[in-house]
């Protein structure tokens, strides 16, 4: 029985010391950190890394470490790197890199890094930071590294991530702080661009300018031809209405007339008729009267004629009356008819003259117009064209200007060499010797001597006509030759002569007077 409860409880116990062990050597691994566990780790391998889970860590045979993976701030003061064209640039930057989790570059952190604090890291990354980035520099032109940034960068990118990912570590941005050199050029090139910025703006404002000043000119020439066409439709719409107006009178009066015409001839047509009436009455009552009588019959038979004759007669008198009210309302007719047509004709006439005058208004308006937006588009073009010519002109004033300034500064520097102005101007005059004889001999070169004749008398001092026309010859030269002793220190051969104080000429201060010349022989060549 005591077996039994010593067997469980040291069954116990090791449950719990089992459940102890594995509650204290289980580490996890956080996103932020890398867990390293070495020692006997299997596979032929020194470590094994794991990013994110956990591992069990046996005791005695293992043990474990942590890498951080937050990102370290590099600030590299590049200064005096080379470019391509041997300029001493200055490219301060800042560099973010963190350990990677690849296996492979968690690896290569396990075997370079592991045990490192944060400053021993960023010093091993600096130093290989700084030998890749003068390395990238020395491979491109000042003006690939100032324009194009981005190229520059990748350029640094891949120079720079195959030697980080050497020792676990990853290139995760770089921040060009600035860029520039020792002797001035980039600023050279940005005063360069500026200059071209600012006349690429002067010109665009000119161009903006005579557009808007042309669409200005354009829209009041629009508003000027809309109103002459509204104005000109005002007038034609109220020539219209009073071309209606008068032909609506025309018509009521022509209907008045007529209708009082009819009245009239109505009214007449019923007296006619109450007379005619009348008269058959007093006939029947005559003819009642007399009625069985013949005297009374003969009576009432010559009275009947006699009312038939008067009824003709009443009815022909009628007739020509209504035919002359007829033919009178007719002519009235006419008339009306008449007197509208002509006024018609006029108010035709009339609005025809209106509608030519308004086109011969619009047309001129419009003339006007588009001669005063030709003379703005011309003075327009005329200023922007002047602004133009202006800013060239002051760009190459500049660009003079620079020019001489340059060659005086290179002329003060070799009168400061040579040791004085005169001998910069000897050492000048020297380099142009050989132009200056081309041009003395080019003004005789073209001359031929077609014979020379010498006369030789003699002189009995051992000097001959001949020697002193050589002499003389010698003198003659151009005094551009004589200057070369005085520019370059040069002494010629007394033969060539010297030039005289008072006249220019050659001549000799112990020259003897020549003696007169004999007369030459005739037919004589030499």
């Amino acid at each position: 029985m005591n077996a039994i409860v010593l067997l469980v409880i040291f069954a116990t116990l090791l449950g719990f010391s089992f459940l102890l062990l594995v509650t204290t050597r289980y580490r996890r691994c956080p996103s932020n950190q890398i867990l390293v566990v070495y020692g006997k780790v299997g596979g032929g391998q020194s470590s094994k890394c794991l990013h994110g889970g956990g591992a069990f860590i046996w005791p005695l045979i293992q043990n474990y470490a942590y890498l951080s993976l937050e990102p370290v701030q590099i600030e590299i003061p590049l200064s005096g790197a080379l470019s391509a064209e041997n300029i001493r640039v200055n490219v301060p930057s800042n560099f973010t890199v963190a350990i990677g989790v690849e296996p492979e570059l968690m690896n290569a952190a396990a075997v370079r890094l592991l045990g490192l604090n944060r400053q021993q890291i960023v010093e091993q990354a600096r130093d290989i930071i700084f030998g890749q980035l003068r390395q990238v520099i020395a491979g491109l032109k000042i003006e690939n590294i100032n324009k194009d940034r981005d190229t520059f960068r990748e350029s640094i990118k891949e120079g720079l991530e195959p030697e980080l990912r050497k020792i676990g570590l990853v290139l995760i941005n770089v921040n060009i702080t600035d860029i520039t050199d020792e002797s001035g050029y980039i600023e050279a090139i940005g005063r360069k661009a500026a200059s071209e910025a600012v006349q690429q703006a002067v010109i665009d404002v000119a161009e903006q300018q005579k557009r808007g000043a042309i669409g200005v000119a354009e829209a009041e020439r629009e508003r000027a031809v809309s109103v002459s066409m509204a104005e000109r439709d005002r007038q034609i719409g109220v020539t219209k209405a009073q071309q209606e107006q008068a032909i609506e009178v025309a018509n009521l009066e022509r209907d008045r007339v007529v209708g009082e015409q009819k009245a009239a001839n109505e009214r007449e047509s019923s007296v006619k008729e109450a007379e005619r009436e009348k008269r058959v009455r007093v006939a029947n009552a005559d003819a009642h009267a007399v009625e069985g009588e013949n005297q009374a019959r003969a009576r009432v038979v010559a009275t009947n004629a006699d009312l038939q004759v008067k009824e003709a007669e009443a009815r022909q008198r009628a007739e020509t009356k209504r035919r002359e009210a007829e033919a009178a309302v007719l002519q009235a007719q006419y008339a009306a008819e008449t007197l509208a047509a002509l006024e018609f004709m006029k108010k035709r006439e009339a609005e025809q003259r209106a509608d030519v005058e308004a086109t011969a208004k619009a047309e001129k308006a419009k003339t006007v117009v588009d001669a005063e937006a030709a003379a703005e588009r011309v003075r327009i073009d005329a200023e922007a064209q002047a602004g133009a010519t202006y800013a060239r002109l002051s760009a190459q004033a500049r660009g003079e200007a620079e020019i001489l300034q340059r060659k005086a500064e290179a002329l003060r520097s070799l009168v400061e060499a040579a040791g004085g102005a005169d001998k910069a101007f000897q050492l000048m005059m020297l380099e142009h010797v050989d132009h200056l004889a081309d041009t003395a001999s080019s003004a005789i070169q073209n001359i031929k001597f077609d014979k020379i004749v010498v006369w030789e008398g003699g002189r009995g001092d051992g000097k001959g006509s001949t020697s002193e026309f050589l002499r003389s010859l010698a003198g003659a030269l151009p005094p551009v030759m004589h200057m070369v002793k005085d520019i370059g220190g040069i002494d010629l051969p007394e033969a060539l002569g010297r030039i005289r104080a008072d006249d220019g000429g050659p001549k000799r201060n112990d020259e003897p007077t020549p003696p007169a010349r004999p007369s030459p022989p005739k037919n004589t060549r030499g």
